[in-house]
């Protein structure tokens, strides 16, 4: 039996936009470096071992965990952990090529970096998912200890574990993404709009092939939702 399309295609297109979550625009003449921010950009002293840190980007968000001294945890699509076991050559700063090639074959690691390079110049917000969990916020020691557990290499999946389901992991306990879930919903509804839209184009060409040539203020109503589905 074939597979449905249907779920592959959103899958597919979720994929696509994701990569946006992480990719850098970089200067020309840069030549795929940019330096980071100065070390002082961020006031670290209003972080805690253990805080949640959210970095809104172009469509989506960053998360990562805090341990102190200037360092977090995060999960991010790399390639080169899989190829590799050179740790200094897989803390440098990953490149657009890497995390785009660890999306295509489904690699990640949970690395530590400086706040600046988590960041990348963007502005933080600090445990602003926990009005969302209410009791179920762990300790801040044992969140940032379930992140230093997990630092390394991991599978990767945008649909089931990315840096958001890190993060909720090791600060609720529950690895959940609700940007994920979010947009899932929205393909869905735009799947089943299409589906609704060329259910009447069929059922009014129906109408006219079984019951004859229909009025002509009829066909407007018909086809221009046709159009509309072929254009979306």
């Amino acid at each position: 039996a074939m597979k449905n399309p249907v779920p592959q295609a959103a899958s597919l297109l979720l994929e696509k936009l994701m990569l946006l979550v992480h990719i850098r625009p970089l200067p020309a003449g840069s030549g795929g470096k940019t330096p980071p921010p100065a070390p002082s950009y961020y006031d670290t002293s209003c972080f805690k071992r253990g805080d949640l840190l959210e970095v809104p980007r172009t469509l989506f968000i960053h998360f990562g965990i805090y341990l102190g001294e200037n360092r977090v945890a995060h999960l991010m699509p790399d390639i080169l952990p899989s190829i590799t076991g050179d740790r200094r050559q897989i803390q440098q700063v990953v490149t657009n090529k890497r995390l785009i090639l660890g999306v295509i074959a489904r690699t990640a690691s949970v690395r530590v970096d400086t706040v600046e390079d988590f960041a990348y110049g963007g502005s933080i917000l600090v445990n602003h998912m926990d009005r969302l969990f209410e009791d179920q916020v762990l300790g801040s020691e044992e969140a940032a200890h379930r992140a230093e557990k997990l630092v390394g290499a991991t599978a990767y999946s945008l649909l089931w574990n990315n840096c958001e389901h890190f993060v909720t992991y090791c600060r609720y306990g529950a690895p959940v993404s609700f940007q994920t879930d979010k947009f899932c919903e929205a393909v869905k509804m735009i799947i089943r709009d299409q589906r609704s839209v060329l259910a009447s184009v069929l059922l009014g060409l129906a109408s006219i092939f079984c019951l004859g040539v229909a009025p002509s203020t009829t066909l407007p109503t018909i086809f221009i939702p046709f159009f509309l589905w072929m254009a979306g």
